[in-house]
């Protein structure tokens, strides 16, 4: 019997809504934050740069309720390192054999860094899933400036926003505030480091080995369940992930059935973010059914390629191979006997 009021009370708790104490404006301000860059893009008529610049409007995720000077450094520095992340994403591309390995000693050393500066969520994801796309895309030396270029565009788009809002809604805080905003570890667990990265490098391998279409999808689905704090808290966003993609995969193909294009993607991807933001703190499975379409929606540019049936196969496949991958790194993760083995350094 306890058993099973125990198996009803996990079921429950993965599936309820929380409260939660995010300002009701964030997702309004993610929404805008990637849609400037889609409508620039749409305006001059080149949509796909205009999505590739979209993905900096991420970095808005990263704002701090802290004074102007501490918010403004925080999102510097995250775009400095969201760039330098494509860059050496898009350079680590040039073999499909040794991406994984760079793409472990990438995610090795961030992890490190966000750690010792102590980086709050949404953490080292937007980074991973950034070097993600770069590594897995197809090598082009000749277009990689412009292309560095573009994400660079977003970032300083989304800094401007971040700084505009930040005049019309800053409170209680003053530009004598301390100016240095993250804090320092006293030690870095170079074991979790080694972990994570090593975890997600495999994620990678085995896409390639598989053979899959869009191979970042595993990485980042892995990484995606790793953030959990607890091997309770990782089992939960895998199977919230699991069903949100199956779920999602359909509801954006459906949209793409439609054959819609131009202004109407644009606003398709810019209320499918706002609605992500909304949820993501609440309810992660059903968050993930919106992230799955805006992610395909980002990947596709708007056009399906697939049939329906096809394209929610792959897609789901993917993802539950990430989250199976992740579930093993999280529970090696938040193993004390191994990471002992591994070893800590201060």
């Amino acid at each position: 019997m306890k058993t099973r009021k125990n198996l009803k009370k996990d079921i429950a708790s993965i599936f309820a809504f929380r409260k939660s104490e995010r300002h009701w404006h964030i997702p309004i301000l993610a929404g805008i934050s990637v849609g400037i860059p889609l409508f620039a893009g749409y305006l001059f008529d080149n949509l796909p740069n205009g999505i590739l610049a979209s993905t900096s409007g991420l970095l808005i995720l990263y704002i701090r309720y802290t004074a102007i000077v501490n918010r403004m450094i925080t999102l510097m520095t995250c775009s400095f390192i969201f760039i330098l992340s494509y860059f050496i994403g898009a350079i680590g591309a040039f073999n499909v054999w040794t991406a994984p390995l760079v793409l472990s000693v990438y995610v090795f050393f961030l992890n490190l860094i966000i750690r010792y500066f102590k980086v709050r969520p949404p953490g080292n994801f937007f980074f991973i899933l950034i070097f993600s796309l770069a590594i897995c895309q197809k090598f082009d030396l000749s277009s990689l400036p412009e292309r560095v270029g573009i994400i660079t565009l977003g970032t300083i788009s989304t800094c401007a926003l971040a700084f505009i809002y930040s005049i019309f809604t800053i409170k209680n805080y003053s530009l004598s505030d301390e100016a240095i905003l993250f804090e320092k570890a006293k030690r870095i667990d170079v074991g979790e480091s080694a972990i994570f990265a090593i975890t997600i490098g495999i994620a990678l391998l085995a896409a390639t080995v598989l053979k899959l279409e869009n191979p970042y999808w595993v990485p980042v689905s892995c990484a995606a369940v790793m953030q959990g704090g607890t091997r309770r808290h990782i089992w939960e966003r895998g199977i919230n992930r699991v069903i949100g993609t199956f779920v999602g995969a359909g509801f954006a193909w459906f949209l793409l059935g439609l054959q819609i294009s131009g202004l109407a993607i644009c606003i398709v991807i810019i209320l499918l973010q706002f609605i992500v933001e909304v949820l993501v703190v609440r309810q992660y499975a059903m968050a993930v059914i919106f992230i799955t379409a805006l992610t395909i929606f980002l990947a596709e540019g708007g056009q399906a390629n697939h049939s329906e049936e096809q394209s929610i196969y792959i897609r789901f496949f993917d993802i539950v191979l990430g989250c199976l991958i992740g579930a093993v790194g999280g529970y090696i993760l938040h193993s004390n006997k191994i990471r002992c083995k591994l070893g800590q350094s201060s």
